[in-house]
């Protein structure tokens, strides 16, 4: 699972030294890295930087290495947490093509994000939390209505102000 993007990176070793570092972490054999190096480099799209130390990395580019070796895992079931937050739109897009791959090829996808577009276009299922608790599982599109239905509701009933430096609530009944 990846809850995290670049979680085990180091931030003293190089973006090639992390993704032989990542990739154990995260259950990848030395000979797979191997086998896998140009296309995770190739996918990042910082081929230039890669003999960088991580450290001296942009906190987008460490999530584009991050990400890219996360892609090129082979689990069963892959849990991605938020992970187009960061990055530009093109490297979004690549992101979410490898995530739509990963899951036509009969691999579970858990995809947590509050990015409605992208839910709707990667998800055929998909659960809403509340407080913790699962509170609605189903089609996407009736969740996210019941997700949308119960934001509204919260700012039917409360709207908070902001003025400078102070945050004004006002509760409506």
């Amino acid at each position: 699972s990846l809850l995290e993007i670049g979680t085990g990176f180091h931030p003293e070793l190089t973006g090639r030294e992390n993704i032989y570092l990542n990739g154990a972490v995260l259950g990848m054999t030395k000979i797979e890295i191997d086998y896998k190096l140009d296309e995770i480099v190739d996918f990042s799209g910082i081929e230039l930087y890669i003999d960088t130390p991580v450290k001296r990395y942009s906190s987008g580019m460490y999530v584009r290495l991050g990400f890219a070796v996360a892609a090129h895992l082979d689990p069963e079931i892959l849990i991605v947490d938020e992970v187009l937050a960061v990055g530009d739109y093109a490297f979004q897009k690549k992101c979410l093509g490898k995530l739509d791959d990963i899951s036509t090829d009969g691999k579970t996808v858990i995809f947590v994000s509050h990015n409605i577009p992208s839910i709707q276009k990667l998800c055929t299922k998909a659960g809403l939390l509340s407080d913790g608790k699962l509170v609605q599982l189903g089609d996407t599109n009736f969740v996210i209505d019941q997700y949308l239905g119960m934001t509204k509701q919260r700012t039917n009933n409360r709207d908070i102000i902001y003025s400078h430096d102070k945050q004004i609530e006002f509760q409506f009944l």
